[in-house]
C-alpha cells in the first residue's frame, strides 16, 4: 500500500456526518422493525429457525429477544451522539449481526450491508470532532487520514459496481425478468400505474437503467463536475424503488451513504446548522489539526482491514467454484450484492419414510414452520437440507424407526414452467451441509448466460 497515501489527511466532517446519519437511519430502523411487529412474528413466534452454516448456535431468546433489540437501538443512539463511539459502534456491529444470524429466512442484502459498514466504522475515528467523546477529552481533531472516508467509498462503490455486473445476465438484459413479473402488479400506482407499468418497452428500459446506473453511479458521485447530477439519480433511483417495492429502509441508507461522497465544505456546513438549530456552543478547547494511530494500531488495521477488502472484492464470485446455474442452485449466492435478479417459488413436499417397512407419510410444513418461512424454505436448497434433517430429527425423537426424508418438490424461476428441483430418489437425512456442491439438486433446463458475476 502507497505511504504517501496513508500519510494524507482530510477534513473529519464527512465522518462525522456519516456517524450522525448511520447512527440515526439504524435507530429508527429498529424502532420501526418493533413497531410492525416483527420481532414477536419472526423471532420469538415461530418454533423452529433456519441457521447460517457455522452459526448454528445464534439462536432468539424467547422474550429476551427484546433485549438485543434494545442494547442494538441504544448503542446506534451513542454512535449518532458520539458517546463512547469505539463501544457503541462494536456493541452495534455485534448486537445487530447477532439478529440478523438469528434467522437465515430474514436475509436482505442490506442487512449484510449495515453489519459490513458497522464493522468497517469500529476502526475509524468517527468521533474525532463534534462528539460527546470529543466535548469529555476536551479535544477534537479537524483532520483525519484520507483512507478513513475512501474505505466507506470503496465499500459502497463495491455495492454498487458488484450489483451492477449481477444484472448482466440474459435474464434480466434480454428478457427483463423478474421485472416483467413484478411490475404490472403496480398497476394501481397513480399517473404512472397504467399508463408505464403494463408497457413491455418499460420493463425493459428499467431493467437496462438499473444496470447502468448500479456500474456507473459511484463513479459519477466520485467526480465532482457530475456529483450533484449523480445524487439527484440516486434520490431518484432510491425513492422510486420505495414506491414500487416494499424493501425498507434500504433505499434510505443508500441515499444517506452517498453523502460521503460531497466536499468536506458540504458537510461542515451540515454540522454549523445542527449547531445553530441545537443551541450547541463549540464542544471542547483543545484543537488538534491531525489524528493519528499508533505504529501498532495501524499493524492491526493493515492486517484486519485489507483482508477484510480482499473478501468483499473475492467472496461474491465464489459461485464459480459451483457447476450448475447460480440462479437454480444458489450456490454462492448470497453475500454478493446480488439485488432483486429473480422470482423464485416452490412448492415443496416432505416425506418421512420407514426404511425397513416402507411405509410413509407427509409432513404438514405448516405444524412446525410459519407461511414466511415455509415460502422461503420451498425454493433454498439449504433450507430444505436443513429441514429435512430437523424433520428427521423430530420424528426420531416420537418414536419413529428407521427414519428417512425425501422431497417432492417443483420450482419455478423467473416466468418460466415449474420444473422438479431436488431429486426425490435422495434421503436428505443421510445428506450433510457443508459447502460442496449439492449433488441432489436436480439440472436447471434451461440456460441463463452470466456475463457479470
Amino acid at each position: 500500500m502507497n505511504l504517501k497515501y496513508l500519510s494524507k489527511n482530510t477534513d473529519a466532517s464527512p465522518l462525522v456526518i456519516f456517524r450522525i446519519l448511520f447512527g440515526l437511519m439504524m435507530f429508527f430502523s429498529i424502532i420501526r422493525f418493533w413497531s410492525y411487529g416483527w420481532i414477536e412474528k419472526l423471532y420469538i413466534e415461530p418454533t423452529f429457525f433456519f441457521s447460517y452454516y457455522g452459526f448454528e448456535w445464534v439462536k432468539p431468546f424467547g422474550n429476551f429477544t427484546y433485549l438485543i433489540f434494545i442494547i442494538c437501538a441504544i448503542s446506534s443512539l451513542f454512535i449518532t451522539i458520539g458517546y463512547k463511539y469505539r463501544i457503541a459502534i462494536i456493541v452495534f456491529f455485534l448486537s445487530f449481526t447477532y439478529i440478523e444470524l438469528m434467522d437465515k429466512t430474514t436475509y436482505l442484502n442490506h442487512y449484510y450491508f449495515v453489519s459490513t459498514l458497522s464493522f468497517l466504522l469500529i476502526f475509524l475515528p468517527a468521533n474525532a470532532h463534534f462528539s460527546l467523546d470529543a466535548y469529555f477529552r476536551k479535544k477534537e481533531y479537524l483532520h483525519i487520514p484520507k483512507w478513513n472516508i475512501d474505505s466507506i467509498k470503496l465499500l459502497l462503490g463495491i455495492v454498487y459496481v458488484y450489483a451492477g455486473l449481477a444484472k448482466l445476465n440474459s435474464d434480466w438484459l434480454f428478457r427483463a425478468q423478474p421485472l416483467k413479473i413484478w411490475l404490472p402488479s403496480k398497476y394501481d400506482l397513480p399517473l404512472i400505474g397504467e399508463t408505464f407499468m403494463q408497457q413491455e418497452w418499460f420493463h425493459y428500459l428499467m431493467s437496462w437503467g438499473g444496470a447502468v446506473y448500479d456500474l456507473t453511479i459511484p463513479f459519477l458521485l466520485i467526480y465532482k463536475r457530475t456529483r450533484i447530477v449523480a445524487f439527484l439519480l440516486v434520490l431518484f433511483f432510491h425513492i422510486f424503488t420505495k414506491v414500487l417495492f416494499s424493501i425498507g429502509m434500504f433505499p434510505y441508507i443508500m441515499i444517506v451513504s452517498s453523502l460521503i461522497f460531497f466536499d468536506a465544505g458540504f458537510h461542515r456546513k451540515i454540522i454549523a446548522f445542527i449547531q445553530r438549530f441545537l443551541g450547541i456552543t463549540p464542544l471542547s478547547k483543545e484543537i488538534v489539526n491531525h489524528y493519528e494511530y499508533s505504529p501498532f494500531s495501524k499493524k492491526i488495521l493493515k492486517s484486519i482491514l485489507i483482508p477484510f477488502f480482499i473478501i468483499q472484492l473475492l467472496l461474491p464470485w465464489r459461485y464459480l467454484l459451483y457447476p450448475g446455474e447460480l440462479f437454480w442452485t444458489e450456490e454462492g449466492y448470497r453475500f454478493s450484492w446480488r439485488v432483486m435478479l429473480i422470482e423464485k417459488a416452490g412448492n415443496t413436499n416432505f416425506k418421512i419414510v420407514d426404511e425397513k417397512t416402507k411405509k410413509y407419510f407427509y409432513v404438514d410444513n405448516t405444524d412446525f414452520l410459519t407461511a414466511f418461512q415455509e415460502k422461503q424454505m420451498g425454493f433454498q436448497p439449504d433450507f430444505i437440507l436443513e429441514y429435512a434433517h430437523y424433520l428427521g430429527d423430530h420424528f426420531s425423537s416420537q418414536g419413529h424407526q428407521n427414519v428417512q426424508v425425501f422431497v417432492d418438490s417443483y420450482v419455478t424461476l423467473n416466468g418460466r414452467l415449474s420444473e422438479p428441483f431436488i431429486d426425490p430418489q435422495v434421503d436428505l437425512y443421510q445428506q450433510k451441509e457443508s459447502f460442496r456442491h449439492k449433488k441432489w439438486i436436480l439440472p436447471f433446463n434451461s440456460t441463463i448466460k452470466i456475463k457479470g458475476i
